[in-house]
């Protein structure tokens, strides 16, 4: 599931982030045999001959341009503190657009699925961006900013939306807070219902997809869903998570409704959750038929998923 559909296009590629999509995208294009700057406030990113990293003020396009001239594309993998979206995004998201109008390269964007709001269908990406929460309407108004040069023009631009990550790490509603605790035989509780059916998507599938749309012209202009999984419930995939690392399954439950309230009092965090309690309480399912049937791609199976989420894990303790 490694090797990508198409050619990376010629020349150097700016990849603005260094998380988990980041860090996937450098790595794929760089095993394509890409040149490959990672840009983030820290200089991260992953080891290879083909990846330099620099540190960069992504809200400066002038600190863009200074770092990569000249890039054929430019992938916005940036993922901003939760609290601080409203500070972050717009100054990034302008600087993003500057850069591509500047330079010619492709602009390619990593979003999710905020902005569709609370639905009763399962996503596609033509339904209406009518999503009233403020975070939604940053990411509405990135994209409708970014559409709107492109139908000008003035760039090329294009958009990958998932649904939750499934891997490791503190991001990820399958992380930090399920895997320890499912190795060492204790009880996991989750936040809002546990037995609604939810898509999940792996970053892998998201970078594979944003290199894709960003080297064929059929993926501009538009924003695609990442090939996923079929939807496993919260509960579902704990246990999936067990099975998958051999252990007996753990007893799985929701937070109750009146201790988030309280946690939200003193927890910022917890507090901005609000926005999406919809996205937990009730079905949230995305169709990705455009991608699969126009590009070719498949989601990672679900089993590998899992595997590789238990391993970053165990990994540590072996070594």
């Amino acid at each position: 599931m490694s090797d990508l559909p198409v050619a990376p296009v010629p020349g150097t590629h700016l990849v603005a982030g260094a998380g988990e999509v980041g860090s996937a995208v450098a790595l794929l294009l760089a095993d394509a045999g890409a040149d490959v700057v990672v840009a983030s406030r820290r200089g991260r990113g992953p080891a290879h001959p083909l990846i330099r990293t620099v540190t960069v003020d992504a809200s400066s396009v002038d600190a863009l341009l200074t770092v990569v001239p000249d890039a054929v594309v430019i992938y916005n993998c940036v993922n901003p503190a939760y609290r601080r979206w409203s500070v972050d995004w717009p100054p990034m998201a302008t600087a993003f657009l500057a850069y591509a109008e500047r330079t010619g390269a492709v602009l390619a964007t990593v979003s999710n699925l905020y902005g569709y709001g609370p639905v009763d269908v399962p996503m596609v990406e033509d339904l209406p961006l009518t999503a009233t929460g403020p975070k939604a309407r940053i990411r509405v108004r990135m994209w409708q900013e970014a559409k709107a040069a492109h139908d000008a023009g003035r760039i090329r631009a294009t958009e990958v939306r998932g649904s939750d990550y499934a891997c490791a790490g503190d991001q990820s509603m399958l992380g930090d807070r399920v895997v320890p605790r499912v190795l060492a035989g204790k009880a996991v509780q989750l936040v809002g219902d546990v037995d609604q059916p939810h898509a999940w998507t792996s970053p892998a599938d998201t970078a594979r997809l944003l290199i894709t749309v960003a080297a064929d012209p059929r993926g501009w202009g538009r924003a695609w869903h990442v090939p996923s999984n079929p939807p496993r419930s919260q509960r579902q995939a704990v246990d999936d998570l067990a099975s998958a690392a051999g252990v007996p399954p753990v007893k799985v439950s929701s937070v109750p409704a009146a201790l988030m309230w309280g946690l939200g009092l003193v927890n910022p965090l917890i507090r901005e959750l609000k926005e999406t309690d919809y996205q937990r309480t009730r079905p949230y399912l995305l169709d990705d038929t455009a991608a699969r049937t126009t590009f070719g791609l498949m989601p990672t199976p679900w089993d590998v998923v899992l595997r590789g989420i238990v391993a970053a894990y165990r990994e540590p303790v072996l070594a």
